[in-house]
């Protein structure tokens, strides 16, 4: 049964009473009991043989006789398509989420708030900042270029043509007009217009061209894409936000400071950058003064000075008692996190060490699994591997995650799950899009060390087709300084060809392979090599991208550089520059004419950032360019489809900003009116074929006001062991849940009046809109009007009573299906 509540045991009886004129429960047995079940189910009463017990037991021949029609009925039963529609649209974790109430929410939200606009002021960058502190990501009119596609806020999607001068109808003097071609025409609008009103279009994909351009004529369609988007927007809102609340909800006792951490702290061999210290200073606070668990990001480029940042952290928690996991995503750099670890801590022979990984044999594996549970092992260091359900701590109380977008989108789901209840710090050169907007809006705390060590000079960056002499003159003068090469490929493949060439130039010197696919013994000991200087040239995949911090290794050669994300280039680039010695980075290209526009465009972004420091700049460039279906997920990527990138963002801030006003305040159940008068009468052999009706009527009943979840376990245990339910029982059924998503909603009373149905409520208007735009029912949406704390719509006739509740079932469930975008407190 997965994710659903098991129906509760209560021992009071309940009787079924929607209105208070409806009949008792007796009624609905006042029937002819004459009739045996099996004389109007045949087919239904061969499916089952029974013994003592309450489930029946399925005969040989059941799967033969299992009527198909009744199959059919279920997979168009309008109760089957609510179950997968909740399940689709609420997921497993709304069903398992703890309770929170409306004054204690309210707290929360005013944290988040506070919060933001911290994280506003401290992230503003470049971005022009609107009031409300919401940023604009509008477009400036003179960087567009002919055929660039925009966004109008108002109308939508068109193509840039140009700027220039010409006489508006209000006056003489010639003034500057935007030209956008649209889908049925050509529009102008003033400059100083189209500064408030236009937005880039980009896509998080490949192709850069919409699927269409909107209509001046009609822009119902532009409406109700924009809606779309809006809706997906809040959706992930109200996610982040129920994330958030529920983390700030944990409590932990604050780390003790302690003269230990001082001294700890002073074994640090350089001296720290100003940005470095704010970070100790930040870390410290979150652990030291906080009770609620952290969720930093750490900021910084590569050698920057992130590592100290984590050690000082492991240190206050591990001297606490606790244990640290550190999360690498090769096992290269969590081999050298170990050893910096093992080293930085050798002074402390009271803290163990441990590194799991798969070069380990299995005995050796099995000692540290056993050693992490029983808490003898106090930081553990590894990859993905430790987010295994083999692996169960002690007492864990520190989780560091070092570069985080290199995970898969699961792990990344289970290193959120770690967030609501453990310490939580994240390091990262150039944070995922997701991470970034996090941090830029407060929902999370970010610390940026964009200052280089005074010892960093900057790497010097050449962009160029590729030429076999051009790659022999670069190694050359790297190996007659004394240096080491890294050559970098992006897939398997090419490595031996590359191999092959550079035996011919350079015979005399030690150069060795090393990818992901080797054996971890070979790689581990190529890697070993290469770090003591005995191997010259690295010919290697993109497995060095993060760690592997070799200070005489100072020419890197990135070939099919189109191939590689802004970020992967940005980390391998990092690999180098380690020292006070100048280093170099080549990035070849084959011929220009068989690039994307998109990779052009992240090759000038790399040669714009060649500077220090500025790992946080490409990142945010990064976001219009490259595709982040894997960190939204799919869907969200075509809601972004529908406005661009560029509006998808500022309505983002613009809904963050505006988070408490999209709650929904659900009722008890038991205070719910159905004011219907409906009571079906079930039929005699329906009641037979039942073990004990009252009993399943009064589950029913608990069921319903525990919440929607036990009400759909219910039913489909009823189904499951009687089979599909006679009309009137699922009449009943609707009734229930018609109750049941009423008190979800917020909705206190359910009357109709002649052609008129009422739902009496203490939404707000807002709510109301939200909702109503996420029904995908236009005859719903269009029959709905919201006026004085009243829901009304106007049916084009008087309904018998049971169509009557088949209409209401429908139309809340429509707006059940909204409860995802709103915060439910």
């Amino acid at each position: 049964m997965g994710s659903l509540h098991p129906v509760p045991q209560v021992c009071t009886p309940l009787l079924l009473k929607f209105s208070p004129s409806s009949p008792s429960i007796w009624t609905l047995f006042t029937v002819n009991r004459s009739f045996l079940y099996k004389q109007r189910y045949p087919l239904l009463a061969t499916m089952a043989v029974y013994t003592q017990g309450r489930l029946p037991v399925s005969s040989p021949n059941t799967h033969k006789l299992a009527p198909k029609r009744e199959k059919m009925e279920l997979e168009t039963d309008a109760i089957s398509i609510l179950h997968e529609k909740i399940r689709r649209d609420h997921g497993k974790r709304e069903a398992t989420r703890p309770g929170m109430d409306s004054q204690e929410a309210d707290m929360y939200i005013q944290l988040v708030k506070e919060q933001q606009q911290r994280g506003l002021q401290k992230l503003k960058g470049d971005r022009e900042c609107k009031e409300g502190g919401v940023f604009s990501y509008k477009v400036d009119p003179y960087t567009l270029r002919s055929g660039d596609y925009v966004v109008h806020k108002k109308v939508g999607v068109g193509r840039f043509v140009g700027i220039k001068f010409d006489v508006s109808r209000t006056s003489t003097e010639p003034i500057e007009f935007v030209f956008i071609e649209y889908a049925d025409g050509m529009a102008k609008l003033p400059v100083k217009q189209a500064t408030r009103m236009l937005y880039r279009y980009n896509l998080p994909n490949e192709t850069k061209k919409p699927r269409t351009l909107s209509k001046l004529s009609d822009t119902s369609a532009w409406e109700r894409r924009k809606t779309k988007g809006k809706v997906a927007i809040q959706k992930m809102v109200v996610d982040l936000m129920e994330l958030y609340l529920h983390r700030l909800k944990q409590k932990r006792p604050p780390y003790p400071r302690s003269p230990a951490m001082a001294e700890f702290a002073s074994q640090f061999p350089y001296e720290p950058t100003p940005d470095q210290k704010q970070a100790f200073i930040d870390v410290e606070k979150d652990l030291t003064d906080r009770e609620t668990p952290m969720d930093r990001l750490i900021c910084g480029d590569v050698g920057f000075g992130k590592t100290e940042v984590a050690l000082r952290a492991i240190f206050c928690v591990v001297s606490a008692g606790k244990q640290a996991m550190v999360l690498a995503p090769t096992i290269v750099l969590a081999k050298q996190h170990f050893d910096v670890i093992s080293e930085r801590f050798s002074k402390y022979p009271s803290i163990k060490v441990g590194l799991l990984s798969r070069f380990q044999g299995k005995a050796e594996k099995e000692e540290h699994l056993n050693m992490i549970k029983k808490g003898d092992l106090d930081i553990i260091v590894g990859t993905h591997s430790l987010l295994g359900n083999r692996v169960v701590y002690n007492n864990l109380g520190l989780l560091v995650v070092d570069e985080e977008q290199r995970f898969g989108v699961k792990q990344k789901e289970k290193i959120a799950s770690f967030k609501t209840s453990v310490d939580v710090l994240t390091l990262s050169a150039t944070p995922i899009p997701r991470t970034l907007y996090l941090a830029l809006t407060g929902f999370r705390d970010a610390s940026l060390i964009s200052t280089p060590p005074p010892e960093r000079v900057p790497i010097k960056t050449h962009l160029s087709a590729f030429g076999k002499e051009k790659v022999i003159a670069a190694i050359r003068y790297e190996l007659d300084r004394g240096g080491q090469v890294f050559y970098v490929l992006p897939r398997i493949k090419g490595l031996e060809e590359v191999m092959d060439f550079l035996k011919q130039s350079f015979p005399d010197v030690d150069i060795a392979i090393a990818h992901g696919k080797q054996y971890s013994k070979q790689l581990e000991e190529t890697m070993e090599k290469f770090a003591q200087g005995e191997i010259k040239i690295l010919i290697c995949t993109n497995i060095v991208e993060s760690g592997l911090d070799i200070q005489n290794a100072n020419t890197i050669i990135i070939q099919d550089v189109q191939q590689f994300g802004l970020a992967q280039l940005y980390q391998l680039r990092g690999r180098v520059g380690r020292a006070d010695r100048e280093a170099y980075a080549y990035l070849f290209y084959p011929d220009k004419s068989l690039l994307s526009d998109q990779a052009l465009e992240r090759l000038a972004a790399l040669e714009e950032c060649r500077g220090l420091g500025q790992g946080f700049q490409l990142a945010e460039r990064d976001m219009g360019i490259r595709g982040f279906g894997t960190i939204f997920g799919e869907q969200q990527t075509g809601d972004v489809g529908n406005v661009g990138i560029d509006l998808f963002f500022e309505m983002l801030f613009e809904s963050l900003s505006k988070v408490e006003e999209h709650r929904v305040v659900s009722v008890p159940y038991q205070s719910v009116e159905i004011d219907i008068n409906i009571n079906p009468h079930l039929p005699s052999e329906y009641i037979n074929y039942l073990e004990n009706p009252m009993e399943i009527i009064n589950d029913a009943e608990k069921a319903a006001e525990k919440d929607i979840w036990s009400l759909m376990q219910f039913t489909e245990n009823l189904r499951r062991q009687y089979g599909k339910e006679p009309y009137s029982m699922e009449i009943l059924l609707k009734k229930l849940y018609v109750r049941r998503m009423a008190a979800d909603l917020g909705i206190n009373r359910i009357y109709a009046s002649g052609k008129m149905v009422g739902m009496e409520t203490r939404m707000s208007k807002r709510v109301f809109k939200l909702m109503t735009d996420s029904m995908i029912s236009d005859v719903h949406r269009n029959s709905l009007i919201f006026e004085g704390g009243q829901i009304r719509a106007e049916l084009l006739l008087e309904l018998p009573r049971e169509q009557l509740l088949n209409w209401i079932f429908q139309c809340l469930a429509e707006l059940h299906a909204s409860l995802p975008a709103l915060i439910k407190y």
